[in-house]
């Protein structure tokens, strides 16, 4: 075919021209970095915890949590046999993990809530910033879903999202028009809308360090949005505001038999979280509490408990089958050094409704890691694509067509930097980004979700200079992490473990990076890399393709993964993770 270029169209052929040739060099470009970049395959990550292999569940029992890792602060909603729950996501993305069930037991992830740019805008928050409590309701009245929570990023703050069918998709968030946080919408019989959160006090009124207050506000369901001038402070403080209690939050609001019922968190996410209700004879108060708050706690046990379960609230109450109440709530199982690395993980527990107050069965004693099964139902966790919980194995060769929901990234899509290779395994195109930047970072993560777990991957990487690394991370934060991966030093190549952590709990304290031990390494075949920790205790270690694992650097302590230690709200994640912008040195 030939190209006759008209004298008049020269100039434009000329710049059409160029700009192909610019985006085929683009292209070429793109490729090669793709052929160059690491090649992960063969994953495997196995719990291993005390507690499961002491506990074997009988027939008609299953474990709580349901959820393990880091999935705090659950909310749950029901609409005919359907039941959806969510949890925070802070700056994962995608953000807020969305599961549907039929019987309360059996689990399947439906995706993320927020999937897209457009709705989720994390790209320079820190770890702990992003989504906070979200909330998940069913309107009979339009038959829609409604997720709403605060999102820390993006200009935002409270915002919005709705969908006919979770199973399809969410729409774009509408940014609502009040401060404070833990929003919850609540809808009445007579079709009236509200929305419960918690806030600050009026100016002037704040009385001690962590009195905050919960607002209730009218609720314009067409325009989506609060109704100016109808706020209103419906608690003060907490349960008895001259106890002086802290952080009444994460408020949700139920009716039953006529009456109204508010519940809240109080005490702070930590040793006092607890559980509080109150009751009223209309949605705007005044609301009276309960005089057996609280309804769920773990705060007045020995802190030297077999199998401790602790800081349990945030909860949400849904009726489940047989018109039998239960609740979801966040709760920490620490290690033998009182470390939290796992997170906060969502929990459930039968509750009593057969009085004036709910109460949650159980939840006023230590609590126990099996419940009984609801009549009827049979316990398929971990198989027929349900949500695996107790001692498990999830191996992935990357060779679906969709990533496993359970892979997530770091403030932005992980479609930005993988690509899944055709005979199996994932390729991690690698940023000019490392793992302490508050930036979107090339890495696949998976929760930790034992405290006795071993992760192992296969890695083919040759690294081009020693600004390239790829291997494994654990993340619990850009300020505080290990990075264990292969590098170039002249010409060598390295095999390195790096510990890095903040100096103290001031935001703007120094983060010191050190390396911890240092090898050269054959890069001619594959090496399999693996995490493994006993509790507090962890080891990295390589083994070239086929042959025997050998241990890098010791055992080391998992104190900078924990929230006691490190700070912020998540668990601790496990990284498949590749940089152009390396700064670990090999020693």
């Amino acid at each position: 075919m030939k190209l006759i270029l008209q004298p008049k169209s020269s100039a434009t052929a000329l710049l059409a021209f160029t700009l192909m040739f610019s985006s085929i060099t683009k292209m070429d470009a793109q490729v090669k970095a793709l052929k160059d970049a690491p090649l992960f395959t063969q994953f495997s990550y196995k719990g291993d915890d005390k507690v499961y292999n002491e506990n074997p569940l009988q027939a008609d029992e299953f474990y709580t949590p349901i959820l393990q890792g880091c999935y705090p602060d659950p909310s749950i909603c029901r609409k005919g046999d359907d039941y959806y729950l969510v949890c925070s996501s802070f700056s994962m993305f995608p953000g807020v993990p969305v599961f549907h069930s039929k019987d309360l037991v059996n689990w399947t992830q439906l995706g993320h809530v927020l999937e897209r740019k457009s709705q989720l805008k994390v790209q320079d928050a820190g770890v702990s910033m992003g989504i906070y409590a979200p909330a998940i309701r069913y309107n009979k009245h339009n038959d829609t879903f409604y997720m709403i929570t605060t999102q820390f990023a993006g200009g935002f703050g409270n915002i919005v999202v709705k969908t006919k069918d979770p199973f399809q998709g969410w729409s774009d968030p509408v940014k609502l028009q009040f401060d404070g946080i833990d929003p919850s919408l609540f809808f009445d019989e007579d079709g009236k809308a509200y929305v419960v959160h918690n806030d600050a006090p009026d100016r002037g009124k704040e009385l001690y360090n962590g009195h905050r207050v919960i607002k209730i506000w009218e609720y314009d369901v067409e325009k989506d949005q609060i109704i100016a001038g109808t706020d209103k402070i419906i608690v003060d403080g907490g349960v008895d505001i001259t106890q002086k209690p802290i952080w009444i939050e994460a408020p949700h609001l139920y009716k039953k038999n006529g009456r109204y019922y508010l519940m809240c968190a109080e005490g702070g996410t930590g040793g006092w979280h607890s559980e509080v209700i109150f009751t009223s004879d209309h949605p705007k108060g005044p609301f009276v509490p309960a005089n057996n708050n609280p309804i769920l706690t773990q705060r007045y046990f020995p802190k030297e408990r077999a199998n401790k379960v602790d800081w349990a609230g945030h909860a949400d109450i849904v009726e489940g089958p047989g018109g039998k109440y239960y609740g979801v709530f966040l709760a920490v199982r620490p290690n033998e050094e009182h470390r939290v690395n796992t997170g906060r993980e969502t929990f459930i527990l039968p509750v009593d409704w057969s009085g004036e107050f709910p109460v949650f069965e159980n939840g006023l004693v230590p609590m126990r890691p099996k419940l009984k099964m609801p009549k009827g139902v049979t316990n398929q966790t971990g198989t027929n694509g349900f949500f695996p919980n107790g001692n498990f194995t999830f191996e992935d060769n990357f060779t679906a067509e969709k990533l496993d929901y359970r892979w997530i990234g770091m403030r932005g899509p992980r479609e930005d930097f993988i690509s899944v290779v055709k005979n199996g395994g994932v390729k991690i195109n690698p940023f000019a980004v490392n793992i302490k930047e508050v930036k979107p970072v090339s890495a696949l993560f998976h929760r930790q979700q034992h405290k006795i777990f071993d992760a192992t991957v296969t890695l083919a990487y040759k690294p081009k200079s020693e600004k390239d690394l790829a291997g494994m991370v654990c993340y619990q934060s850009e300020s505080f992490n290990y990075v264990f991966g292969i590098t170039k030093k002249d010409n060598d190549f390295y095999i390195v473990l790096e510990r890095t952590e903040r100096q103290g709990r001031r935001p703007n304290a120094q983060v010191v990076s050190k390396v911890i031990a240092s090898e050269k390494i054959d890069v001619s075949k594959p090496v399999r890399l693996q995490v493994s920790a006993q509790g507090d205790a962890y080891r990295f270690n390589y083994a070239p393709e086929g042959g025997d694992f050998k241990n890098l650097g010791g055992t080391v302590s998992g104190d900078i993964l924990s929230t006691d230690v490190a700070g912020g709200f998540t668990g601790s994640l496990i990284g498949l993770y590749a940089t152009s912008a390396n700064d670990t040195r090999p020693e």
